[in-house]
């Protein structure tokens, strides 16, 4: 089964990172839910950092604001993974820069699409 790290995973269910993890679901992606202080989102496991997750992430979609997301970019560059999605919101000129200063090929595109589902019907 592939696998998937959503950074910026929620409980919320109205908010993308919620949306995408039930789209990887949806899609039996192995998910790994990044978010500080959670415990479970959706059923799955939460991890407070990338650094936690417990196995391999092919991978990465991050749901964050930029100015809270360039802090995570170094985990990001440390975890190997074969791709980096920047979700709509997620993105900024500063943030994708500092990205790609670390070797990072971000995607900007939204990955709940790529991976074949709808943000509207989620």
């Amino acid at each position: 089964m592939p696998t998937v790290a959503v950074i910026g995973a929620s409980a919320d269910r109205n908010k993308f990172g919620n949306k995408a993890v039930r789209a990887y679901i949806r899609q039996n992606w192995t998910i790994y839910p990044i978010h500080p202080s959670a415990t479970e989102i959706e059923g799955q496991p939460a991890y407070a950092s990338l650094r936690d997750v417990p196995g391999p992430v092919q991978r990465i979609a991050i749901y964050l604001p930029p100015e809270v997301g360039i802090g995570v970019l170094p985990d990001i560059a440390a975890t190997a993974h074969d791709e980096f999605f920047v979700n709509p919101g997620a993105e900024s000129e500063a943030f994708i820069a500092r990205a790609r200063e670390l070797g990072l090929s971000p995607l900007e595109t939204c990955a709940i699409i790529e991976v074949g589902e709808s943000p509207s019907t989620l």
